[in-house]
């Protein structure tokens, strides 16, 4: 079933959260242990996130170094599929343009049609470690709208392969969506610029990136409104784990403390204090979201369940 009608079909707000694949070789039962916890609590739909290739350096035999691609944690495919299989919940991976030609993703595509999975998460991707800036596969996708449009361009049944009939696919596309504007854009005139470039070339619903203060998503959704974009726009939060949070969260996902929680937060003197309070935020968050009648609440649990799910009791 498409998230969209989830999110037509409800009647209040809906609980959703996102995991992490696990790291190579570990089982799909790492899986379900961080899933498990949050069944009782009826999810309509779980986010599968896709980490693109890293690169190594091994030295050769004649003193040069080779570049080798590695990857840590396997891919969304699979792992959707089994998770659809145990729970009868409807998975959403996440699609990438890093790292992939377009070949590549139209066959990645076709497996997700094959195995009955409705949703795809439309997304750029992160440049790698090894890199300053993104870099597109020279045979792929630069920005999410290019991804965007190809699989739209499936839905109207145009493949690559034009040389045999293949019947349309029948994907629901979400994208993301920043709040606080994403940390490449200009501004954010210029950012919601490139999100309504997304809505109209075929996404149908919106997750946003992480925030701490409700007033930015509020905010949000009403500059969305304002230009035209009509589609659900689902609020993502993630709770602060430990001291590391305080600095890491800011710096890497380039968001903002709201004063109330930077105060609490510089009282925290272990990692214990720092979990109390992200699951005191995350529920006062939660309820004014639920209160102010956001289509569903997505949570971001890096695959750890255990503060997702006291937010959740007091929510859900």
């Amino acid at each position: 079933m498409k998230v969209t009608e989830h999110l037509k079909t409800a009647k209040e707000t809906l609980f959703s959260f996102e995991i992490l694949p696990p790291l190579k070789g570990k089982s799909i039962h790492s899986i379900y242990d961080g899933i498990d916890p949050l069944m009782e609590f009826k999810p309509k739909f779980v986010n599968v996130t896709y980490h693109r290739e890293e690169f190594i350096y091994k030295e050769r035999d004649n003193g040069l170094l080779e570049k080798i691609a590695i990857r840590k944690r396997p891919g969304t495919v699979g792992i959707c599929a089994a998770i659809m299989n145990k729970y009868h919940v409807d998975a959403v991976p996440h699609l990438i343009c890093g790292g992939f030609s377009k070949e590549e993703t139209e066959n990645a595509l076709i497996d997700l049609q094959f195995l009955g999975i409705d949703n795809v998460l439309a997304l750029r991707g992160d440049s790698i470690k090894t890199e300053a800036t993104f870099k597109p596969h020279k045979e792929g996708h630069k920005y999410a709208v290019d991804l965007i449009h190809q699989i739209s361009d499936m839905n109207a049944g145009n493949y690559m392969m034009d040389d045999i009939q293949l019947e349309p696919t029948d994907f629901c596309i979400g994208a993301a969506g920043y709040p606080e504007k994403h940390f490449e854009a200009m501004n954010l005139t210029t950012d919601m610029h490139y999100l309504k470039a997304k809505v109209d070339a075929g996404a149908e619903y919106i997750v946003t990136q992480m925030f701490f203060d409700n007033q930015k998503y509020f905010d949000f959704v009403d500059y969305c409104r304002a230009i035209g974009i009509t589609v659900p726009i689902i609020p993502g939060l993630k709770p602060i784990k430990t001291l590391e949070h305080i600095t890491f969260l800011p710096k890497f996902f380039k968001i903002d403390y709201p004063e109330a929680l930077s105060k609490e937060l510089l009282k925290c003197k272990d990692n214990k204090d720092v979990e109390a309070l992200g699951i005191e935020w995350g529920i006062q968050q939660s309820k004014e979201l639920k209160e102010r009648n956001a289509p569903c609440i997505h949570y971001y649990t890096m695959s750890n369940s255990s503060m997702v799910k006291a937010i959740a009791k007091e929510i859900f």
